[in-house]
């Protein structure tokens, strides 16, 4: 069984194993043999292309090291960031060679180990540098280049490669960066279809014009990290889709459909203090499950 959250951080359950790991805009595919050898990456590959076709959410925060060899960039002139490199203590030995000061002879034993492990050359004040670049391509990108392989291919089988390679606008639209995904109110507002008044809808016509109100007001005061929460708890994602629905229906807390991208707003709320903390109450357990409040 799985489950996708984040914008592609697809968890196995039980396990909690993830495809894409890393901070972000530094993640980097998973070195699992196991997901791997299943061919994970290719099923994430179709996932990511088909979402792409039907304005689904995006893989938010690819390392630009990965994304530039997935579109046939060679190794060698990817540009690596040093957050790329997940395992933190392979990370806390590749730093030593950043640093000018001579390096001790304990700093020396544990890179020369990192590198005769990769079968590169110990560590001289010759290849220092050289050897800072290749300690940073097997770690991020030699890796990973299987997984990579996968993606590409699970990309291509959903036929929008073609659009991606001619394009080359297009792929920061698959694979947005985390900073610059900023929300504002206006970018959420403006992806709202308001309800409707009709005789089958379960609240009145007063009823629904003021809890539409009190979530434009809330919208409108909430920082970028809380609009964040809030998409995540109204459609499963904390990536803006192209369109949002509300209803006001009977009921105790605020829910969401996410399947449908639907927020439900109980009508009952008379004041806008109280819409207001049980609505932040119900994104804060999004991480935990619908009504766990």
């Amino acid at each position: 069984m799985s489950k996708l959250q984040h914008g592609f951080e697809l968890q196995l359950v039980p396990g909690g194993t993830l495809l894409f790991e890393g901070e972000k805009d530094h993640l980097i595919p998973s070195t699992s043999q196991s997901l791997l050898d299943s061919d994970f990456f290719v099923v994430a590959g179709r996932i990511i292309g088909h979402s792409f076709l039907h304005g689904g959410p995006c893989l938010t925060g690819l390392s630009p090291a990965i994304i530039h060899v997935l579109f046939g960039g060679p190794p060698e002139t990817a540009t690596i960031d040093i957050l790329d490199c997940v395992d933190t203590d392979v990370r806390q030995v590749i730093e030593m060679l950043e640093d000018t000061g001579e390096l001790s002879e304990e700093e020396k034993r544990a890179i020369t180990d990192l590198a005769v492990s990769w079968d590169l050359p110990a560590v001289t004040s010759e290849n220092r540098r050289w050897l800072l670049e290749k300690l940073l391509i097997h770690a991020v990108l030699e890796r990973t280049s299987k997984q990579v392989k996968q993606l590409r291919r699970g990309l291509k089988e959903t036929l929008i490669w073609p659009l991606l390679t001619e394009r080359k606008d297009t792929i920061p639209l698959l694979f947005p960066r985390t900073c610059d995904t900023v929300y504002t109110p206006l970018m959420v507002l403006e992806r709202i279809f308001w309800p409707t008044h009709d005789e089958d809808s379960e609240a009145s016509l007063e009823d629904t014009c003021r809890l539409t109100g009190f979530l434009r007001t809330f919208i409108g005061n909430a920082s970028c990290n809380i609009l964040r929460f809030l998409m995540k708890f109204w459609t499963g994602w904390d990536v803006l889709p192209r369109s949002l629905d509300v209803e006001v229906v009977d009921g105790n807390l605020p829910k969401s459909s996410t399947c449908y991208q639907t927020l439900k707003l109980p009508s009952h709320y008379k004041d806008y203090v109280s819409f207001e903390r049980d609505i932040l109450a119900a994104i804060w357990s999004s991480d935990y499950g619908f009504g766990m409040v």
